[in-house]
């Protein structure tokens, strides 16, 4: 499927564009194998302040997930702001964010940042310190990776509020839910959120993170249907110089024994 795909993506570039244009979006032989990942779990607690897993269930599976395709371990930083159970202390956001930016400093060629958290129409719950908000995030995105070619994720309730601020020609933006929407999923007996639960659902057979994207919709209103949930809606956005990078950069895979 992979194969046929790109087959036509390639034989329609070929007719549209001229030889330079098709050479400017070639996918990097490197893969995704120096791009900076930074996975993040912002919050552990139900609307009533219990403990909940899917937060901390998705990092680490989320973590696996984009080792599986591609991105190299030792270029992923996947961190939680849970509180210790053996000593009650959190690691501090400023920790959390320097430890994104040591990673994006050494792994300069793309960035990957995923938060999953609860959500709110100014922001997204982060840990024991308040709201981290649009505005907020796309500094520290811009910080860490500059121009380079980057994909954020924002996994919450609301999350759609965060595209404009995300949205830039370099970016590719995948959020929860709309801006006026909840997301699903966030209670005790969820293994994962919904939302969360669908992108790692749609990984393994996504050619690429804009085929993640279309499929993680999908999956989402198909489960929600099924629920009888109100639709979240989840956003995208991508970004003109990089619509078709994301086309033609497929994710790696061993290959099948």
């Amino acid at each position: 499927m992979r194969t046929w795909r790109r087959a036509v993506v390639t034989l329609l570039a070929g007719l549209i564009w001229p030889a330079a244009a098709l050479a400017q979006v070639q996918p990097d032989p490197a893969g995704f194998s120096n791009w900076a990942v930074g996975i993040v779990a912002a919050d552990w607690r139900d609307s009533e302040g219990g403990t909940i897993e899917a937060f901390e269930n998705a990092k680490t599976a989320l973590t696996k997930g984009f080792e599986s395709v591609g991105f190299r371990a030792e270029n992923i930083t996947s961190l939680s702001l849970r509180p210790n159970q053996t000593n009650g202390w959190a690691l501090a956001s400023e920790v959390a964010f320097a430890s994104i930016a040591s990673k994006a400093a050494a792994a300069s060629s793309g960035c990957l940042l995923y938060f999953t958290s609860h959500g709110s129409p100014e922001g997204i719950v982060l840990g024991r310190e308040g709201v981290l908000g649009p505005g907020r995030m796309n500094s520290l995105v811009t910080e860490w990776c500059g121009e380079r070619p980057t994909v954020v994720v924002v996994s919450a309730c609301y999350s759609g509020v965060f595209v404009p601020a995300l949205a830039g020609p370099n970016r590719l933006v995948m959020t929860a839910a709309r801006p006026d929407r909840s997301s699903f999923g966030c209670e005790a007996d969820f293994e994962y959120t919904v939302f969360d639960g669908c992108v790692l659902q749609s990984l393994p057979e996504a050619d690429d993170f804009v085929d993640l994207s279309s499929r993680t919709r999908r999956c989402v209103a198909g489960l929600e249907r099924r629920l009888r949930l109100t639709p979240s809606e989840p956003q995208s956005f991508v970004g003109a110089d990089v619509e078709d990078l994301f086309i033609f950069q497929n994710f790696s895979r061993p290959p099948p024994e």
